[in-house]
């Protein structure tokens, strides 16, 4: 059970984190003040293996309206994706990504509003900036120097996730035998040095809580790692880099009501110092946040 002693001894242990200061920056020249104001992001899949249905839209059209609504419902950025992060979804290769990506990057742009890709792909990531993308949701651990070089000359962002693994599609099982905070910070530590060395100026870092690593498929262990994740965050502003994190669904335990599952984990997620919310439910993670602003 979540208790005020739990809270108040994670403060106490790791006061120095909570006063570290946060780069902000633009992007798509508009200012993310994210101190000030928490970012939300709506998503988009273009990939009919994606299991939270309300997010699928299996055409350009489609998926511009839905971005198009997501923006007028709060989000500050657009995430589209073209391959499912599901263990066994199908593979989808660069070209048929950017087949189903590019018309719908530039349809979000035309109409003003700002567009992350999920991808780990250098083609995708080329073509899509080239699109005018103006965030690269990179769920690689490997990339190329050039996707940082590109991203810099794009003068674009880039969300650095945590992955044990390759990427997204080749995780194997998560290291629960230590405290992953310390594997995170050193991680994002080297990549956020590597990108920045590369030009880049526009980084945020996300924990990878959404990925599905096969030990982590008994719910009860999963949720409570993500729940630990979230309201350890506030540790990771030692780096300086504003944290993203993608909010989980834990149907297991919400059952009919998992589209209350992720305003519950935006909670935790607030608390822990989250600063950009990757959400499939953007007018009801607005509530949630708008409200905990009121205190």
């Amino acid at each position: 059970m979540l208790t005020l002693e739990y809270l108040a001894a994670l403060v106490a242990d790791h006061r120095d984190a909570l006063l570290a200061p946060i780069r902000e920056f633009e992007v798509g020249g508009r200012p993310i003040a994210v101190s000030a104001k928490p970012a939300i992001m709506g998503v988009v899949n273009l990939s009919s293996d994606s299991w939270y249905r309300e997010s699928v839209a299996l055409g350009a059209d489609a998926a511009i309206r839905r971005g198009v609504v997501l923006a007028a419902q709060g989000a500050d950025f657009i995430d589209v994706g073209a391959e499912s992060s599901l263990l066994h979804a199908a593979r989808v290769d660069a070209s048929l990504q950017n087949s189903r990506l590019l018309p719908v990057v530039r349809g979000l742009r035309e109409r003003g509003i700002l567009v992350s890709v999920e991808t780990y792909q250098p083609e995708v990531t080329r073509a899509c900036l080239e699109a005018g993308a103006n965030v690269l949701n990179l769920t690689g651990t490997e990339p190329e120097d050039d996707v940082f070089r590109w991203v810099a000359d794009h003068e674009a962002a880039v969300i650095l996730c945590y992955v044990e693994g390759k990427d997204v599609r080749s995780v194997g099982e998560f290291d629960l035998r230590s405290d992953p905070m310390a594997r995170m910070e050193a991680y994002f530590g080297r990549q956020t040095e590597r990108a920045a060395r590369l030009g880049v100026s526009r980084i945020f870092i996300d924990p990878g809580l959404g990925f599905y690593y096969r030990n982590l498929q008994d719910s009860a262990v999963r949720v409570r790692h993500q729940m630990s994740v979230f309201l350890n965050t506030f540790r990771l502003r030692r780096l300086g880099w504003p944290c993203c994190h993608a909010l989980p669904h834990a149907f297991e335990y919400f059952g009919e009501e998992v589209r209350c599952a992720e305003p519950f984990f935006a909670v935790l997620a607030a608390l822990g110092g989250t600063h950009l919310f990757r959400t499939h439910e953007v007018p009801r993670i607005k509530a949630v946040l708008d409200t905990l602003g009121v205190f």
